[in-house]
């Protein structure tokens, strides 16, 4: 999935998954003190906005210029501000340890490249900072097969396991480490029952 599909996406009427923000992440952050915070594939823009909206100092990142687009009109609808660059994470440039969390929220990277761009992400995040992690699992592909609208990539090497997450953020503190369904209702993309892994790290 590419620059081109995120745009063909993003330019449907409407918001592909929602304006609300994810609920993994609304719970994790009612528990965390305000400060910068990185979304890459922040698509449309919904969580960068809500965070936004509870005083956090937002950047936010993704392929698709569509989808800044929305993402500054849903941060004008909502009174607030957000940093957003568009581009492949690997030409971006962020200072490092600049961030006091970062969020990758159904963040898919294909499997040759997932390990290299969390390396990455993990260089701009501060020691003692967040790490927020919600991604299908690969035992998600079954659920997908019976209910196509849940979504997720469909590819199992980008997918991803509770092993792969503890390899890739071995560096990490583990504060919650799980794989479990979950009932999805985002937009139009992210529709009924799915399995997810669920990560709340503190870099070391």
């Amino acid at each position: 999935m590419d620059e081109a599909y995120w745009n063909q996406r993003y330019l449907e009427a409407g918001f592909a998954y929602g304006e609300e923000a994810n609920e993994f992440l609304k719970e994790t952050l009612a528990d965390i003190s305000t400060g910068s915070i990185l979304f890459p594939a922040d698509g449309e823009g919904r969580n960068g906005v809500y965070a936004a909206t509870l005083g956090w100092q937002v950047s936010s990142c993704d392929l698709s210029l569509e989808g800044k687009k929305k993402a500054l009109k849903l941060a004008a609808k909502k009174n607030v501000e957000l940093e957003y660059q568009v581009g492949d994470l690997k030409d971006l440039t962020y200072p490092e340890e600049s961030f006091d969390a970062i969020a990758l929220i159904f963040a898919h990277f294909s499997g040759d490249i997932k390990s290299d761009y969390h390396d990455l992400l993990k260089k701009y995040l501060k020691k003692g900072g967040y790490l927020i992690f919600e991604a299908f699992s690969k035992n998600h592909l079954a659920y997908n097969s019976v209910n196509p609208k849940v979504g997720g990539p469909k590819d199992l090497a980008t997918l991803t396991s509770l092993e792969e997450v503890k390899d890739d953020f071995k560096d990490f503190k583990i504060i919650k480490l799980e794989e479990m369904e979950v009932e999805l209702n985002e937009g139009n993309y992210h529709i009924g029952k799915g399995m997810v892994v669920r990560f709340i790290g503190i870099k070391k």
